[in-house]
Parts: C-alpha cells; structure tokens; sequence
C-alpha cells in the first residue's frame, strides 16, 4: 500500500507533532503532506520522510494569517497514487481530497478551536481588533468547509473521550479514542527543588495569564517553559519568582520535570500530553478541572478546581500542599504507562486493519 500523512502544518514539535513522529515510525515508508514545512524545526524522524508542503509555504511565518486560503490549498494536494490517508488534525488536514478507493482516516486532536468550541473567546477577548473584523465572515465560510469535509474521511480517532464528545458536536460523526502516545519510560522522579513547573505554547487558550498573576501575587516559585505570541506580555507581568525558560531540550524537560513540584496546568487541555509527562514524572497536577485532564491525570494525583480564576487556582495550590507528603510516587508512574507509544501502535494498527478490511 502506499500511504500518505496529512498534518496541518510541520513548524514546532508540539503533542500534534509527537503524534505524526509516532506514525512516522509506525509507517516508515509514508509520505507526508503539509501546509507549512521548517525542517529545522522537528524531529530528524519526520524529515527522514519524504515531506511535500503546499503553495502557502513561502508564508509560513505569518501561517496564522493565511487560514482563509488553507481550503484550497489543501485541496489542491495530489493524492491520487495513495490507497490509505491518515490526516492529523487540529487544523482543516481533514479536507485533503482522495479517490473514491482511498481510505481516510483521520486522527483528530479536536476540531478547530477558534471555529467551534473557542470561538466566542476568540472573536469577543483574544483575537486583536484587526483580525476580528475579518473573523466573522471567514470564519464562517471555514465552519461550513470544516463540517463539509468532514464527510471525506471515511473513520475518525479520537485523542480522548473529550474530544469524541467535540468531533459528534461540530461533524456530528461517531470517533474511535485512542489516546496519543507519549514516551513515559523516559521520565523520571527526583526529589522536589522548589518550583512549580508550567509547560505549553504560549498563547491565549492556554490561560497562562492568570496563572502568573496568582503565582505573582503569592511568590511561590513557576517556572514556564515554553513560546508564543503571549510571551511578552507574560513576561511584562510576571513577577521575579516566575522564570521563563523558553523552549528548551527534551532531555531539559524531562530534568525540569523530575525536579519540580508539581504540574500547573491551567488551560482547558484537549488530552493533555504535559500532565501524563508529570504522572509519568511521579508529579501530580494541578489542573482546571474541565477537558481532557480529567481522563489524563489519576484521582490521586490529580488536583482540580472549577473555574479559570487566580482564587480557584491558589485554593487548588493549597490543598496540593497539604496533601504533597502522602502522594505515592510508584502509583502515578503506573497510571502513566497506558498512554505508552507501544499501546497507541496497538490501536492504530488496530484501526487501520479494520478500515483497510471494511
């Protein structure tokens, strides 16, 4: 068989980007397909494929700008030699047309954040006041291509049950969870230094702001790892006991990650591949208890409170405190071990088979 890989854009290696890494090493003979390609900024495993970006590419800087053309040139993608796609999507990489014969599945991380579940706080808070004048009537259109093109794809997987609770919602199409993989065996435990650790792209959704203004406020010791759009302003905020680190090594992370104390994770997460790094780091987590934190962390290491507020988070802080001596080590990292890549191989291949024989 020849088999492509559709992702929606190749600039960062994020949970999307650890994903399509674990396909690549699943379908070491797939070709991929991207809207926006940096080589120098994934892994060597993903350029080791033969990588084809769209028209758009010259762009990619200001890739954010461009997603009103991505429709077409998605479509304009020549896929007609391939006899299975796998899209991997959190962007339009499902609108990617195929022969009648080709089977397509496609991989959801969630639906378009900023068309469907986020798109009042986009359009109404975060978006600044240039964008949101355009925002209504393309966004618009991209809703209705976005439903639309979910009719091409013939089997959905879900990274969660949260998220097959969003792909019903938005496409109305029923999904299969399998949850992305993540490398546990490599996280380790040490013995606590201190700080409280964040780590995610810098950017509105994932609610850093109030986060540092509580951690500002209090004076216990953050450190934020790492960049986007939201940095500056972050960093314009924050007080000297919050250190900002970058993007930094996964050999760092891991290091980061055994040292710390706990995980502050306070956005809405799709899955969260950060929290099950902390479980598998023997680290609880101290999360907005909404989304897919709620299947990611294990009730005894999982901290939550309610609302997105610095109140609700520094309450959260405090019964993390009183709990911290009593938490078991050995029983987060063996909660940790059911999001290993080993078990999403089993279930993508899985799914594959039984796509392929249907």
């Amino acid at each position: 068989m020849r088999i492509a890989l559709a992702h929606y854009w190749l600039l960062q290696m994020r949970g999307g980007e650890k994903v399509l890494e674990a396909l690549c090493r699943l379908l070491p003979e797939a070709d991929i397909f991207t809207l926006f390609y940096n080589p120098a900024s994934v892994s060597t495993t993903i350029r080791s494929h033969r990588v084809t970006a769209s028209f758009l590419n010259p762009g990619r800087r200001f890739h954010r700008a461009l997603l009103g053309l991505m429709p077409m040139a998605l479509e304009n993608f020549d896929l007609r030699d391939y006899d299975l796609v796998i899209s991997s999507e959190s962007g339009p990489a499902k609108g990617v047309i195929t022969r009648a014969e080709t089977k397509h599945i496609c991989y959801c991380h969630t639906p378009m954040r900023y068309l469907w579940h986020m798109y009042p706080d986009y359009r109404n808070e975060w978006a600044p006041p240039w964008q949101r004048l355009a925002m209504v009537p393309i966004s618009n259109y991209l809703r209705i291509w976005d439903f639309a093109s979910a009719s091409r794809v013939d089997e959905f997987a879900a990274n969660s049950e949260n998220i097959r609770l969003r792909i019903w919602k938005c496409y109305r199409r029923e999904s299969r969870v399998i949850y992305p993989p993540v490398a546990v065996d490599q996280f380790r435990w040490q013995q606590p230094e201190g700080y409280f650790l964040a780590v995610g792209e810098l950017v509105p959704y994932k609610r850093f702001d109030y986060a540092v203004r509580c951690f500002s406020r209090t004076g216990a010791r953050l450190r934020l790892v790492g960049d986007g759009p939201e940095y500056r302003q972050l960093k314009r905020m924050a007080s000297g006991n919050i250190e900002f680190c970058g993007r930094v090594s996964d050999s760092d992370l891991q290091s980061l990650y055994a040292s710390c104390r706990a995980l502050i994770l306070p956005g809405e997460e799709d899955f969260g591949i950060t929290a099950v790094e902390a479980v598998a780091s023997g680290k609880p987590v101290i999360a907005l208890g909404r989304g897919g934190a709620l299947e990611s962390v294990p009730p005894e290491g999982a901290f939550f409170y309610g609302q997105p507020l610095e109140g609700d988070l520094e309450g959260a802080v405090r019964r993390f405190e009183a709990a911290e001596a009593s938490i078991q080590v050995d029983r987060l990292q063996a909660f940790a071990t059911r999001f290993s890549e080993g078990e999403f191989a089993r279930a993508m291949s899985d799914m594959i088979q039984s796509v392929i024989d249907s």
